[in-house]
């Protein structure tokens, strides 16, 4: 399991814009976390920490499937947000979970879009690699919701086991297209250009946060829960291109 090091605080409290009852929280907090929230949460752990002097946020960023499967088998974590409720469900020690965020897909293609891909159909194409996310993962469940939609069988040259190794693909130019999540291909604007596409809005993901039964931290975990709920939180997520609940 790869942990990302310690967040440093940043400085300066500003506990009086967290939400009301997260002013306990201290000490360390471990979340683990889809992929796709990496950016996102990474910023929100460094507010946090500011607003909560004395925490120390520690992410563990993966796919949603094998972040339950580790959480199922002991691994410690105070928080669980993932990218799909079936993966939240498949917990057993997940607590009570709130939907905080929702995301659907895009086609993300080398930036210029040199294959010229205009929608799905355009992947079925034999002379394109296309890479998609492995079906136990929510953007590959996503991924074949959306092509059942369009009517497409696409062949994919590479299932992978999260978001980022997908879209990691198209970086490296080792596939033509990938679908990915609105968020993902955002935060890489600079390497790939995003093509959206109508189905996708028949496979919105929905992303659940719960606090862990057996969490070390349960009040430390319930402040960060709350933390990205907040204004706070949603202004960070929503400007990332998640949508609100």
């Amino acid at each position: 399991m790869l942990l990302t090091s310690s967040l440093a605080a940043c400085g300066g409290d500003t506990t009086g814009t967290a939400p009301a009852g997260s002013g306990s929280a201290g000490g360390p907090v471990m979340v683990f976390a889809a992929a796709s929230l990496t950016e996102s949460f990474t910023t929100l752990g460094r507010q946090f920490e500011s607003a909560h002097p004395g925490s120390t946020v520690t992410f563990n960023f993966g796919g949603s499937s094998a972040l339950a499967t580790q959480i199922n088998e002991g691994a410690p974590a105070d928080v669980f947000a993932a990218a799909a409720p079936k993966n939240m469900q498949a917990v057993t020690d997940a607590g009570p979970a709130t939907t905080f965020v929702r995301n659907q897909l895009v086609i993300a293609v080398g930036t210029g879009n040199p294959k010229g891909v205009t929608g799905l159909a355009d992947l079925t194409s034999p002379d394109l690699k296309v890479a998609f996310c492995a079906d136990a993962v929510p953007c590959g469940a996503a991924a074949k919701t959306a092509t059942e939609a369009a009517g497409v069988t696409i062949t994919p040259v590479t299932l992978e086991q999260d978001v980022k190794a997908a879209l990691a693909k198209v970086k490296l130019g080792e596939v033509d297209a990938a679908l990915v999540y609105r968020t993902d291909a955002k935060a890489s604007a600079a390497d790939v250009d995003a093509i959206e596409f109508p189905e996708s809005g028949k496979a919105v993901n929905d992303y659940p946060i719960a606090v862990l039964k057996s969490a070390k931290n349960p009040a430390g975990g319930q402040a960060f829960a709350d933390y990205v709920r907040s204004a706070e939180g949603t202004k960070v997520l929503t400007g990332a291109g998640f949508q609100a609940p």
